[in-house]
């Protein structure tokens, strides 16, 4: 056997075993006894001590020295496991251990200080966390590089927190002109009105799902606290939560998960297993997730169709035209939670928490001051005092499970949504039509062929600008924004 099958067998073995620990943590989030935390971080522990020592095999590397590739897809396989590998070669084997286990176990502790609103039940384990977070990031970053970019390069390789920060810094005038100018309206629209009981919102869910082209053959929709997507290739679960008072928050997570779900389950049969058969970064997966939300999900069309499936389950909604219900589901509101967030403000959000946590790395920021930081700052941007924790620094479980690096990809994947939306449109000019069908097969077809069917096959940015034919840029994002809500506000 030549070094090339030799590595691609073990690499499989390997990506098996990684599905298997993700299917714990989905386990962890749904159904888990609450009183198994502590054998379940002892659980994924172990685990992580398995991964990391076939991760740091040495018989990768010679692998890795003597195998020739011959297609592109060998040569993206070689590359991204030769990645892995030197990354993983950095990194102690106690230290990933560790942080597995302190991890598994901060969740649940992060979710009883959110349910109870106590940011002092939580702060020992984030302090912990952060210790563990940065010793990692020292490791990866060496004497040369930068502890925040390291923990970066795990979600977007490629990517800089100095870019980041002159993106941020481009799109926040915009942003808070748009906001000045939509807010400055006085009365906003109306909201929904009605009873919406905890069934009936998961059966519309489950019917747009559907819709969208979530395979429930291979995946399936449970609750969770926090709503997120787990697994690929064939079996690709995901959550979303219910509030009987406001069934957006369902309906809207419920379709941004999906857009993650079917990046996965959309990748090429043949990479399944292997270092190609997953989302390629958290930037390019955001951009599927917001783009199925956004874009499509809260466009006039298709909100135009949702506004007869709404009444067709919960009859009287308090709305009684297909423009009020498109202005409530694209209403603007300083509001304190991301989830819930509208595009006006959702990458306000962003670049909060990009902040603050890049200086928590850095050390500029004690963990024992972060609720005062979050607060003041949230303050400043929002206008708004933060009433409870829970709309504070406990409402993300990002932090709680080591996720340093990783909400920065949402506003890029924002920016990379509007790249795809524009491009999009521009190949399939009666799209709308099919929206206010309540088809966005067009839509996701398109995106299939363009960008989610190669999984790993290119890094990130190629991966974008060869879906496109273009450039990256926010303009298109912001253009989108401008024109979206003057036509909803007037302004």
């Amino acid at each position: 056997m030549s070094a090339l099958t030799d590595l691609l067998a073990f690499q499989r073995e390997t990506e098996a075993l990684a599905q298997v620990m993700g299917r714990l943590g989905w386990d962890q989030e749904t159904v888990m006894p609450k009183g198994a935390a502590e054998q379940r971080s002892d659980e994924m522990g172990a685990l992580e001590s398995v991964l990391h020592a076939r991760r740091t095999d040495p018989r990768v590397g010679e692998w890795l020295d003597n195998a020739e590739a011959t297609t592109e897809a060998e040569a993206a396989q070689l590359r991204l496991i030769r990645r892995g590998y030197e990354r993983a070669m950095k990194v102690p084997a106690d230290l990933a251990t560790a942080l597995a286990r302190t991890t598994s176990l901060a969740q649940g502790i992060w979710a009883r200080a959110r349910a109870a609103d106590d940011v002092a039940h939580f702060l020992p384990t984030l302090e912990e966390v952060v210790n563990l977070r940065r010793q990692e990031a020292a490791a990866l970053a060496g004497s040369d590089g930068t502890l925040y970019d390291a923990l970066l390069d795990d979600y977007e390789p490629g990517m800089s927190g100095d870019e980041i920060a002159a993106l941020f810094d481009r799109m926040r005038p915009r942003l808070v002109a748009l906001r000045e100018r939509v807010l400055g309206q006085g009365t906003p629209p109306k909201g929904l009105t009605g009873a919406f009981p905890e069934d009936r919102q998961l059966a519309l869910a489950h019917e747009v799902a559907g819709v969208f082209g979530y395979d429930f053959l291979h995946g399936r929709i449970d609750q969770a606290v926090h709503p997120f997507s787990s697994g690929s290739g064939k079996d690709v679960r995901i959550t979303t939560r219910v509030d009987e008072g406001e069934p957006l928050g369902c309906l809207y997570s419920t379709i941004h998960e999906v857009g993650h779900a079917t990046y996965e389950q959309n990748i090429d049969d043949a990479y399944g297993l292997t270092a190609l058969g997953q989302g390629v970064s958290m930037g390019v997966h955001e951009s599927q997730s917001r783009i199925y939300e956004n874009q499509l999900g809260r466009s006039a069309p298709f909100t135009g169709w949702l506004f007869n499936r709404m009444r067709a389950h919960f009859d009287d909604i308090g709305l009684h035209d297909q423009a009020a219900f498109h202005a409530a589901v694209n209403r603007v509101n300083a509001g304190f939670i991301r989830t819930e967030a509208d595009e006006v403000h959702y990458n306000l959000h962003i670049m909060l928490r990009f902040d603050l946590e890049r200086a928590l790395i850095s050390g500029d920021l004690a963990v024992a001051d972060l609720e005062a930081a979050w607060n003041d700052r949230f303050e400043a941007d929002f206008g708004v005092k933060v009433d409870r924790p829970s709309h504070g620094m406990l409402q993300d479980v990002h932090w709680s499970v080591g996720l340093f690096g990783y909400f920065p990809t949402y506003s890029l994947g924002n920016v990379y949504a509007g790249c795809l939306n524009e491009a999009m449109r521009r190949d399939i000019p009666d799209l709308d039509a099919h929206l206010a069908e309540g088809d966005p097969s067009a839509a996701t077809f398109w995106l299939r062929e363009r960008l989610q069917r190669h999984g790993g096959l290119r890094p990130p940015r190629e991966t974008i600008m060869e879906a496109t034919g273009g450039e990256i840029s926010e303009a298109p994002l912001l253009d989108y924004l401008d024109a979206k809500f003057a036509a909803i506000y007037g302004v």
